[in-house]
């Protein structure tokens, strides 16, 4: 099964960059470290509703 599918936003400027999937059981939002192209560098990246 593949999950649902989410999209990352940074924490610092708000942009979504990033979209991938995640399990259907989990309760807190998914947080990774990944680069943001808008704050140039790399930040926190959160699931957004």
């Amino acid at each position: 099964m593949m999950g649902k599918k989410v999209v990352l936003a940074c924490v610092c400027c708000g942009s979504r960059n990033y979209s991938t999937s995640s399990s259907d059981t989990q309760t807190k939002r998914l947080e990774l470290k990944k680069f943001c192209k808008t704050c140039g560098t790399q930040t926190n990246h959160r699931e957004t509703k």
